[in-house]
């Protein structure tokens, strides 16, 4: 009897480990399978900061003591309106200098051309006065000696001509040194004010009154408000599909719940060599009223629509290069695998397949550990919905 019962456990302990491997291995597996979806929105993720496409550093272009500071971080400024002013003493000292010194050039260029004027009409007064007495000479009415002596008085009168007329373009070059070095000490003078370049939004300001400057020296940051944008990082196998003009949204650190919206104004043509992406700019639609710069920022771009596809994620997909993999399907009631390209690459890391498989083929989305070629399988319905 003993031996009847241990018998008849181990037939039903094979029996039920029969079971037991027939429903492991065997029995038909029920397989989540991709449905079609429609106007699917085929998205790029990047990181990026707020940054401006026109900013300015601006400070003197001289050395001085700060004296007046008119603008501060947040305002808005006109082009040429000032913003801050050096002490301006000893400035205008060396331009007072130099006014006197275009005087004194003025008129001593006035007393040279008075000099030369005065010898020319000495050389014609001498030079008609050899005339006649040479021609008396040539009569007998007068003495050779008398006309030689008239004749060097003019040729005298010449040289001091030319010696005047030197003098006259001396006295002409020396005022115009004069009035340049004014020139310049006036223009040195205009520099102790410090002008905004262009309309700008302040968005710095470094120095305050009474601070010795040198020159170069930042004083305040501007920056157009027109010009700001967003500088995003993609990664490269993702940024084939961008284009100039595309739409994104954007979403401020600051405002989390509160993306803008914003299209693509710039990709640039030299990717990192370290990070492996492409930087993008983008400029929104409607900024927030007062940027950030460095903020950092959320970016996605819709690089395109697909009508209808079917969405599945990488992980249920073998060998993907970034175009192509091979996934698991149900084909007369079995298991199979099929090499296929993907039309999309999505945000999510799920994979569009649009036409690159027949309709009637179901893709699973999720691999079991029981998944095996061949294997009896069927695909989930509501039915199988928990």
């Amino acid at each position: 009897m003993r031996y009847r019962g241990l018998l008849a456990t181990i037939v039903i302990a094979a029996a039920a480990g029969g079971g037991l491997w027939w429903f492991a291995t065997q029995r038909p597996l029920v397989v989540p399978v991709a449905a079609v979806q429609r106007d699917v929105p085929v998205t790029v993720f990047g990181l990026g900061t707020v940054e401006a496409q026109i900013v300015s550093r601006v400070g003197f272009e001289v050395p001085g003591t700060l004296v007046a500071v008119s603008a501060d971080h947040g305002d808005r400024v006109a082009a040429g309106q000032e913003l801050a002013r050096l002490n301006p003493a000893s400035q205008e000292a060396r331009v007072a200098k130099a006014e006197a010194g275009v005087m004194s050039a003025e008129a001593a260029a006035e007393r040279a051309e008075a000099q030369r004027a005065r010898t020319e009409a000495l050389l014609s007064l001498r030079s008609a006065t050899a005339r006649r007495r040479r021609e008396l000479a040539s009569r007998g009415v007068g003495t050779n000696e008398a006309a030689e002596i008239a004749e060097t008085e003019a040729a005298t009168a010449a040289a001091d001509l030319a010696v005047n007329r030197a003098d006259a373009a001396v006295a002409r070059a020396a005022m115009q040194d004069a009035r340049a070095t004014l020139l310049a000490e006036r223009t040195a003078l205009a520099k102790h004010r410090l002008l905004a370049p262009f309309d700008a939004l302040v968005i710095a300001r470094a120095r305050e009154t009474g601070a010795a400057l040198n020159p170069g020296e930042a004083v305040f940051t501007l920056i157009a408000p027109e010009s700001v944008w967003v500088l995003a990082y993609v990664d490269e196998g993702r940024a084939g599909a961008l284009a100039l003009g595309q739409g994104a949204t954007i979403t401020l650190r600051s405002r989390p719940g509160s993306p803008v919206q914003a299209e693509i104004v710039r990709i640039g043509l030299e990717a990192d060599r370290v990070t492996e992406e492409r930087r993008v700019n983008l400029r929104c639609r409607a900024c927030p009223g007062m940027p950030v710069l460095g903020e950092q920022a959320e970016v996605v771009i819709e690089t395109g629509r697909l009508a209808t596809a079917r969405l599945v994620p990488e992980s249920a997909v073998h060998g993907f290069d970034g175009a192509s993999g091979t996934v698991w399907t149900i084909e007369n009631g079995a298991l199979a695998q099929r090499r296929i390209r993907f039309a999309a690459r999505l945000m999510d890391a799920r994979l569009a397949i649009t036409d690159s498989l027949p309709a009637d083929v179901p893709v699973a989305i999720q691999i079991g550990p029981g998944f095996r070629v061949g294997r009896s399988a069927r695909a989930a319905g509501a039915a199988d919905a928990p």
